[in-house]
Order: C-alpha cells, then structure tokens, then sequence
C-alpha cells in the first residue's frame, strides 16, 4: 500500500524533512518580501514537492540494503532474475523505474530541457552517483538500476511534455496561475485527508 510504503520512508527521514522545509520556507518568504516577489501558490508548493522528493530519495538510497556489497556490470541480468508479477519484480524492476518518474518530471521542469538525450543523460549522471556512492557505504553497485532509473526518469520527462502540450491547448483560463493555485490546494488537501486516513484509495 502506498500509504504505508511512505510512512515506513518518513520513518526515517521526518526529522531532516521538517527541519529542511522549514528552512526553505522560511527563506523563500523572505526572499519573496524582500524583492517584492508576488507569491505563486502552485510554484512554491512544487519546490517543496521537489525539495520533499530528493530528501526520500536520498533517505532510501543510503538506507541499508539485505544484500550487501555486491556488483552487477552485466546489462539485464538483475531484471530478468525476478518473475513478472512477482513482488521482488515489482520492488527491484518497477520500484526503479516508478522511483525516478518524479526525478524525471522535476528536473524537465526546472531545467527546461526538452530533448530525450538531455534528460537521459542527467539522469544516467544521477543514477551512477548514487549507484557508486551506495557502493562505498556497504550497499551494491548493479548497472541493472541505473538502467531502470533512466528509464523512469525518461517516462517523468514524457509526462511533462504531455502534460505541458495539454495545458497550452487549453482555454486561456485553465493557464492562469489562479487555477493552478485552486488545483494545487485540492490536491494537497486530498492528500493530507488521504494520509490521515479520513479518505481511502485503493492503491
């Protein structure tokens, strides 16, 4: 379930998370007043979004692993290990993928790159830090998860460029930062009711 997968994640990382957050907010606030900035609603939130997401990437990458300082330079060989529609497929193949989805879709908007080699290759980058970084901190190396990583992280810059050619199809309302902002407070209020269990999903 995907609301327990996150609780078991802020287990760890709530306490660098709130200190973080608070720290970004309240130097965004300053900086917003002291050069007479207007505050854009949906911008700051996916700061925080963005801010939020590598702090749990970095909680769950650095975090100790069951096996334990092995190497895999084989293209394929850890993919093809797990059955499709087996839980270890889910967590060592789509886990991968799903987790650099985000990766993909922030570092599309934020360096406003639009070519499939770019994102590739900033991604690649990312993924071989963290996989030589996991290496020398007991964990393992495997080519198989930087492989899936750029894979997701492709998928996340796909679903910005389609997401980012429907919003400029749309009416010149529906473009507006006020709508946005509406659209950002929904769903950050769903999901706060969603995590505090007053609504369910079946995830």
């Amino acid at each position: 379930m995907v609301k327990t997968a996150v609780f078991d994640l802020l287990e760890g990382a709530w306490p660098t998370l709130v200190i973080f957050l608070v720290i970004v907010i309240i130097m965004r606030l300053f900086y917003l007043k002291n050069a007479n900035k207007r505050l854009i609603f949906h911008e700051e939130l996916l700061l925080l979004a963005f801010i939020t997401y590598i702090l749990l990437l970095f909680e769950l990458v650095t975090s100790r692993d069951v096996y334990i300082g092995g190497t895999n330079l084989v293209p394929f060989r850890e993919i093809f290990r797990y059955p499709i529609g087996s839980e270890n497929f889910y967590r060592q193949v789509a886990g991968n993928i799903i987790l650099f989805m985000p990766f993909g879709f922030f570092a599309t908007y934020y360096t406003r790159v639009n070519k499939f080699r770019s994102i590739s290759l900033i991604t690649f980058l990312v993924s071989l830090t963290i996989e030589t970084v996991q290496k020398f901190i007991g964990r393992s190396f495997d080519i198989d998860d930087i492989m899936l990583n750029v894979l997701g992280g492709v998928l996340g810059f796909l679903i910005y460029v389609a997401l980012d050619a429907i919003r400029k199809k749309l009416p010149s309302f529906f473009q507006k930062d006020a709508f946005y902002n509406f659209l950002s407070i929904v769903v950050l209020g769903v999901m706060i009711l969603y995590f505090l269990g007053i609504i369910e999903f079946n995830w």
